[in-house]
């Protein structure tokens, strides 16, 4: 899967968790940049992601998640 269709399917995860239509992500997002990303979103966020792509995420590659870029680098090596 390509690193462009990634991003958008994630940013419409987001606009669905987060309830917000006004979300645009970038490779460069951090959840200091998105409203409502806090510690608990970003559970639903890592459950909606391995739902959607059918993937599981280690312990280790959620930690090293820095960006947005980074979540979709990870789910690219796995998809």
């Amino acid at each position: 899967m390509e690193r462009e269709q990634i991003l958008k399917d994630i940013n419409a995860i987001f606009i669905d968790i987060l309830d917000n239509e006004d979300i645009v992500l970038t490779n460069e997002t951090t959840a200091a940049d998105v409203d409502g990303w806090d510690s608990l979103t970003h559970i639903q966020l890592v459950v909606a992601f391995e739902n959607h792509f059918g993937i599981r995420f280690t312990t280790m590659e959620i930690q090293g998640w820095e960006n947005v870029g980074a979540i979709v680098a990870c789910i690219s090596s796995k998809c």
